[in-house]
């Protein structure tokens, strides 16, 4: 069974996840919060609680300042953002912040019990949409815009690649040694030297970046070619 919470001021809101929840997750129970006051208490006395939906727009919290407080007060506790706002800008830093997840207010039911079990499970959760924007282009100094590098997918060996296809798909580090058959410390290994050679500083970063490339079409052709 697990235990989540909704953190959101609107009534008419939580009352329609409390139904998506009931609906697609019926052995789970849902707790509720009008503000971060109440958030942050209900979290403080449910030691058992699995995940937190947060909403951007509570009334004692403004933008991420929720987010960085639950994070301050109990880092163990996974906290997506469910919100209106898309910006990516917005979702990089929640993500930044230690979010697990950002699902859009506007995403439809099926694809909101899809992302819940998926965080229930330990992975990460992106909305698709987020996944294939392109990069946000580079600045000279003259202000000229130019396009950002890409990544070096090529320096990536096979086995680095199918580690960081499951990362896209926002699988755990569990779920990927399992799949591929290896240690999870092997995976962490392979996720270091991922993030060395694309020259990028976290795995949100690396994910995005794979988000915009076909790595399974590149694995495949490898393959191909090697026989």
């Amino acid at each position: 069974m697990h235990t989540l919470m909704v953190a959101d001021d609107h009534p008419l809101f939580r009352e329609a996840i409390a139904a998506v929840i009931e609906a697609g997750l019926p052995d789970s129970r849902l707790l509720e919060a009008e503000s971060l006051n109440d958030a942050l208490r209900h979290a403080g006395a449910c030691a058992e609680l699995d995940l937190v939906l947060l909403d951007l727009g509570l009334p004692d919290a403004s933008g991420l300042e929720g987010l960085r407080a639950l994070r301050a007060a109990h880092p163990w506790l996974p906290v997506a953002i469910l919100s209106a706002d898309q910006e990516r800008r917005t979702i990089l830093d929640a993500l930044d912040l230690g979010a697990v997840g950002y699902i859009p207010k506007s995403t439809p039911r099926r694809d909101l019990i899809t992302a819940l079990a998926q965080l229930l499970e330990g992975q990460v959760y992106l909305p698709s949409d987020i996944m294939r924007r392109p990069a946000v282009p580079c600045t000279s100094p003259a202000g000229v815009e130019t396009p950002s590098p890409g990544p070096r997918f090529t320096e990536l060996t096979d086995k680095q690649l199918e580690v960081l296809i499951g990362l896209s798909r926002g699988a755990s580090n569990k779920v990927i040694a399992r799949e591929l058959d290896i240690a999870e410390t092997t995976v962490k290994t392979h996720v270091s030297a991922i993030l060395r050679k694309l020259g990028v500083s976290g795995r949100v970063q690396a994910i995005l970046a794979a988000g915009e490339a076909d790595l399974a079409a590149l694995l495949a052709e490898r393959q191909g070619s090697s026989r």
